[in-house]
């Protein structure tokens, strides 16, 4: 390792799964987060251990949303993931003697490899991390593995929340959650969609019903230090303008044909020349008070692991992610080469993809290493490189492999030292102050992917809800207990799931666009009753046998944030 890096490394995972928990199992239930566990965040973990144990760090960056720390330590998840490895297990023995039986016996090979995938994966789980995922990420940031940083509640997206108390209660309820599973504090905050906000006279998209008079909103970064968070993460476009590249396009077509018709309209804005590779100080509240520190994506090491078809993942040789063998649903196949229709993929070859990584590797640190331009003056350069974490071992099997590489080579390199973003500010903490725009790291740089014409209607809904429990809280007593209590904090956590960014991610990619309209509406409507229980019991009336029925059924079902707080929801406590 180095004493005196010339560039430091500083990689960022954000892992995150909207709820999910008793809404079914396949495709987007349960079997959705049971296979990013399988897939992403046990190879992780694994990664992390195999560095310590060479006497290296990890030294990366975790991102845990509150609702994904909820679901990986709910008392059903253990029982649910075992059943969902045996299942895999069962369909790869059946899919191994059919195929032998056919004669086909080196696809069948493939078949014992998931199977004997699977096997390792649950043993691991029990063996290894005591089947507690959360507890196992904690112990590798008590070890100084990784940092764990937080995530609004349900992943909501702040900037076009339409209240201050959401994006409070949003904000401070992912930090009392990570304070319950971490047992500390957190210092960074992953903003959902890396999407920010500054104050200003805010109101509604017009798209989203009637218009409302502009009233003045708090900027995100205020909220993100009235909650002890030191740092957060931005898109390059907001610090250096010009148009920005988006993350997620090239992996939807669907996106891509709905953002055609859009692209025309988005102008990018005047570029500033602005070091990205430094982290700086911003603040929107009065006088430039109680400054944030940020960082900034850097664009010419991301592209080479979000590009599915420039980068890494687009290897001939690395697992195919879109051909599967059915019954079963297992990749049998590799890229074999760029867009390649699926009927001309080769069989995946295990040994030859290992081979693959160490060159990505090397090529990846060497363009980290190619930006150490530093004279010695000041704080030495950070390249910043957040990805989603579900691209490491989902989209990209040998992904976790490639970054264990990675971090074992920035570890032993000469002027490119691999750091946590908390640990680079205890190091260099920034001077400079920057203001920053509205923006986000979806497709171009603005809301789009979450504002659009298939969405508008889903943040008319969810200002609805919010104004609506604003006035339950208005009259409700602060002290509220009993039955009333239970209500008014299931209405508060139906409310947080309403707003969860991933409804309109999936209805704007039409990856699962059925789904998302239906948990949205799912949650809607529960949150309506329970306001309209609210509203009988706040007048003087007693709920019914049917209404107390809806209350247990639907605590039993949502069921995260035990310890959810109702004064984030209430009042501002900074106000305006």
């Amino acid at each position: 390792m180095a004493d005196s890096p010339k560039c430091y490394l500083g990689i960022v995972l954000h892992g995150h799964l909207p709820y999910v928990m008793a809404h079914g199992r396949w495709p987007h239930g349960m079997d959705w987060i049971c296979e990013a566990a399988t897939e992403c965040y046990i190879p992780l973990l694994r990664m992390a251990e195999n560095l310590r144990r060479s006497g290296r760090h990890s030294a990366l960056t975790m991102g845990i949303t509150p609702v994904l720390a909820e679901q990986l330590r709910d008392g059903d998840f253990p029982a649910e993931l075992d059943a969902y490895c045996e299942e895999r297990v069962r369909r790869a023995v059946e899919a191994e003697a059919y195929l032998e039986s056919t004669g086909d016996h080196r696809v069948a090979g493939m078949a014992r490899w998931w199977r004997e995938y699977y096997d390792g994966v649950k043993r691991s789980f029990h063996e290894e991390y005591g089947a507690d995922l959360v507890g196992a990420f904690a112990r590798c940031q008590e070890l100084g593995q990784m940092e764990i940083i937080t995530c609004a509640a349900t992943h909501g997206y702040l900037p076009l929340l339409g209240r201050d108390t959401s994006v409070q209660a949003q904000v401070r309820t992912g930090v009392e959650v990570y304070e319950k599973h971490f047992g500390r504090k957190p210092r960074g905050f992953w903003l959902p969609e890396c999407a920010y906000r500054p104050r200003y006279e805010w109101a509604p998209p017009a798209e989203c019903g009637p218009a409302r008079p502009p009233v003045l909103r708090k900027g995100v970064d205020e909220f993100l230090h009235e909650a002890g968070i030191r740092y957060f993460i931005v898109d390059t476009h907001l610090l250096r303008g010009g148009k920005a590249l988006g993350v997620y396009r090239h992996r939807y077509k669907a996106l891509e044909q709905l953002w055609a018709q859009f692209e025309s309209q988005c102008e990018p804005t005047a570029e500033r020349h602005t070091d990205p590779n430094q982290a700086y100080l911003t603040s929107s509240a009065p006088l430039g008070m109680n400054p944030v520190a940020f960082f900034v994506r850097d664009e010419d090491t991301a592209l080479q692991v979000w590009s599915g078809e420039l980068g890494y993942p687009g290897d001939g040789w690395y697992l195919d992610f879109h051909k599967k063998y059915f019954p079963g649903g297992f990749r049998f196949w590799r890229v074999t080469r760029a867009k390649s229709d699926l009927a001309e993929k080769d069989l995946y070859d295990w040994r030859q993809a290992q081979q693959r990584i160490p060159s990505h590797a090397d090529h990846f640190v060497s363009l980290v290493a190619s930006g150490a331009a530093w004279d010695g003056t000041g704080a030495p350069p950070i390249r910043c490189c957040p990805f989603d974490a579900e691209l490491f071992g989902h989209w990209w099997h040998e992904g976790p492999e490639w970054l264990e590489a990675v971090l074992e080579r920035a570890h032993d390199h000469a002027d490119v030292h691999a750091v946590s973003l908390g640990d680079y500010l205890e190091r260099h903490e920034p001077e400079k102050g920057v203001g920053l725009p509205e923006g986000s790291w979806g497709e171009g740089g603005y809301h789009f992917i979450w504002l659009n014409q298939m969405t508008s209607w889903t943040w008319t809904r969810i200002y609805e809800a919010e104004d609506r429990m604003a006035g339950l809280l208005a009259r409700a007593p602060a002290d509220s207990a009993g039955l009333l209590d239970r209500v008014l904090k299931q209405a508060a956590r139906e409310l947080l799931l309403l707003q969860s960014s991933d409804w309109q991610f999936l209805i704007s990619t039409w990856n699962a666009r059925d789904y998302a309209e239906l948990r949205f509406e799912g949650h809607r409507e529960s949150f309506a009753r329970l306001a309209l229980i609210a509203e009988t019991m706040l007048g003087g009336a007693a709920p019914t046998e049917a209404d107390v029925r809806f209350l247990e059924e639907t605590e039993a079902r949502d069921r995260l944030f035990a310890d959810i707080n109702l004064k984030w929801f209430r009042d501002l406590e900074t106000p305006v």
